[in-house]
């Protein structure tokens, strides 16, 4: 680690603040200051007694890669496709700067340590005056120069779970929330997530004493914030508030509390989104944002509360979904574009967690209650929450005539949001058309008219089947794919529909919708033409993006899929890891061989 700038200029001499982030990973707010009284977290709470503490923040994906876009970038991972999928490579426009960049042009020193994960073609290398395990602070050679140090703990991440933590918690002291059931697996889950939060805490302290010891304390904004919400059951991959809230808190020293929006030890109620980050620090160096950035500052001069936080999912490794949501914090309002698909779906990585597994059990079992079993279930097209009375989003109140209006409100900023920031997540992976500036062609990608077409297929109505065959003869390849879900989601009320999906599937060009016309076929048992189809869309000279949906829709129509054991076996360790997970979890199922002990995923304990 590099040594102290010589001569440390006295913070009364800065004319702008330092700023500090310290982000953990995957954490939900476990934490003293929020009330949580297992929790052993000096550090975050003494930060919260002398700063403020944000009570609803939320990222804008709950996982790591897509929320991290979101940070770096100032735009939402679903408005730069695949950004908004787990494990891609978007492209972010050349023209535009992250905020790394940005802060340089302002003077700053911006280190980042070292952490990236940013889903997108962005060079870490590039952006950063240091990156890596040597960034710090320390490494600017002018000791007034203001610095935006960011240094990442995966003390926290999910992984860590995998194997117990042993600490002041023990299965016995937690509480366990209804959705989940109460085995040995989950309880130690619950445990050793809070000793990994202690040990992080005692991390943070450490760098904070390193702040101090260099006296740099009285002139440095401190944020602490998690890149996710949580990693226990139905959080992490998941739009309901375990997923999507995280723990934010932030120090200002005295000279800068003109930049508070409230006075010290204060909380802030209103909804912050990780997309606000960089806004934020934008504002504290006096920088303009880009009009790119959706984001508000939460600090400063220009500090202006956002009244809604908006989250998105699609794809989370081998697993193929698609939610939207919205929450100011009291009410949460959740679109499931794919309903047929269950909540928990096998993943295999996560599935690595003991809790998962024996969550699955219990499901296999028949032990659960139905307000645990349904996280096997299909999806209703919407659900809505009132956190205040039900914060475990148990009680679904979208179809309770008493909350209509807050439905109707609700369905309707989630609307104009995505078009305003033009959600491209309509288009599947690899399809033409994907990205920021391909998806504003309109001929490519009538957004709207998508929209509305997305909406009749996932509604599942019986009187939707008219429009979704005569989508299904549109010359735009995106409005032939959602038509073909349409049909997916109907299942046996596509039955009329069943010698149109024939033709179509014969002369279809598109491979993306090729795939969803033969999981139509194959659930009406018309399996002939559609299961050689979705085998021979498995095959290596297809890009994977292709071949993990097929492989995705030959799971779902279940024993129908026997005659691919061998391409399945074949792609048994496939160079792509999901493809690999895919593949395997299908061949363990079409062999009866699967047991939701079996560890699917290769994991050497890393990250």
């Amino acid at each position: 680690m590099a040594s102290p700038p010589a001569a440390a200029s006295k913070s009364g001499d800065r004319k702008r603040p330092n700023i500090l982030w310290l982000v953990s990973e995957d954490n939900n707010p476990y934490v003293g200051a929020y009330g949580d009284k297992l929790a052993r977290t000096p550090t975050i709470d003494a930060l919260a007694r002398k700063g403020l503490l944000f009570r609803n923040v939320y990222s804008c994906a709950p996982v790591c890669a897509p929320s991290r876009f979101g940070i770096l970038t100032g735009i939402s991972p679903e408005s730069c496709a695949p950004a908004n999928q787990m494990r891609a490579v978007a492209h972010l426009p050349e023209h535009f700067r992250t905020y790394p960049e940005l802060m340089r042009a302002q003077g700053y020193h911006c280190t980042n340590n070292a952490k990236t994960d940013y889903n997108c073609d962005v060079d870490p290398a590039a952006i950063w005056d240091v990156q890596g395990k040597e960034a710090h602070w320390r490494t600017r050679k002018d000791a007034a120069q203001p610095f935006m140090a960011v240094f990442n703990y995966e003390t926290t991440h999910e992984s860590r779970i995998f194997k117990p933590t042993r600490g002041h918690v023990t299965p016995e002291m937690v509480s366990i929330p209804p959705f989940l059931p109460d085995t040995p697996g989950i309880r130690q889950d619950f445990a050793s997530y809070y000793n990994l939060m202690e040990v992080m805490d005692e991390q943070l302290a450490e760098r904070l004493r390193e702040l101090e010891a260099d006296g740099l304390a009285e002139n440095t904004i401190v944020f602490h914030y998690s890149d996710n919400g949580g990693i226990l059951g139905r959080s992490k991959r998941y739009c309901y508030d375990e997923g999507l809230r995280c723990e934010m808190v932030v120090y200002v020293p005295p000279k800068w509390r003109h930049l508070m929006p409230a006075a010290p030890g204060s909380e802030i109620r209103t909804p912050v989104s990780l997309i606000d980050l960089a806004p934020t620090v934008l504002a504290l160096a006096g920088a303009p944002q880009p009009s790119q950035m959706s984001g508000k500052p939460f600090l400063g001069r220009g500090a202006r509360p956002q009244t809604y936080a908006f989250g998105a999912r699609n794809r989370m490794d081998e697993r193929i979904d698609f939610q939207r949501t919205v929450t100011d914090g009291r009410w949460r309002y959740i679109r499931n574009y794919m309903p047929h698909r269950p909540w928990g779906q096998h993943q295999a990585f996560e599935w690595l967690a003991t809790g998962y597994q024996e969550w699955e059990q219990a499901h296999l079992d028949g032990a659960l209650n139905p307000t645990q079993d349904r996280f096997f279930q299909t999806k209703p097209f919407e659900e809505l929450y009132d956190l205040a009375a039900d914060p475990h989003e148990i009680a679904d109140l979208a179809r309770d005539p008493v909350h209509a209006s807050t439905l109707t409100k609700l369905r309707r900023l989630l609307d104009e949001h995505m078009i305003a920031i033009h959600d491209n997540g309509f288009i599947p992976e690899g399809m033409t058309g994907e990205g920021w500036v391909a998806s504003r062609d309109k001929r490519l990608y009538p957004l709207k008219e998508v929209m509305a077409l997305a909406h009749l297929a996932a509604s599942g109505q019986p009187e939707a089947l008219p429009a979704l065959s005569q989508a299904l003869e549109s010359p735009t390849e995106v409005i032939r794919y959602w038509a073909a879900i349409g049909l997916v989601i109907q299942g046996q009320n596509a039955t009329t529909a069943r010698a149109q999906m024939r033709d179509k599937l014969e002369h279809e060009a598109s491979p993306h919708v090729r795939v969803q016309l033969c999981e139509a076929l194959a659930k009406l048992d018309e399996t002939d033409q559609s299961v050689p189809a979705l085998i021979a869309l498995c095959a290596p000279d297809f890009p994977w993006q292709i071949r993990l949906q097929a492989f995705n829709a030959l799971t779902f129509i279940g024993d129908r899929a026997r005659p691919a054991l061998e391409t399945a076996r074949a792609a048994w360790n496939d160079k792509k890891v999901f493809i690999k997970s895919a593949a395997r979890y299908l061949a363990l199922r079409l062999t009866g061989e699967y047991r939701p002990s079996v560890a699917i995923f290769d994991w050497n304990g890393g990250e």
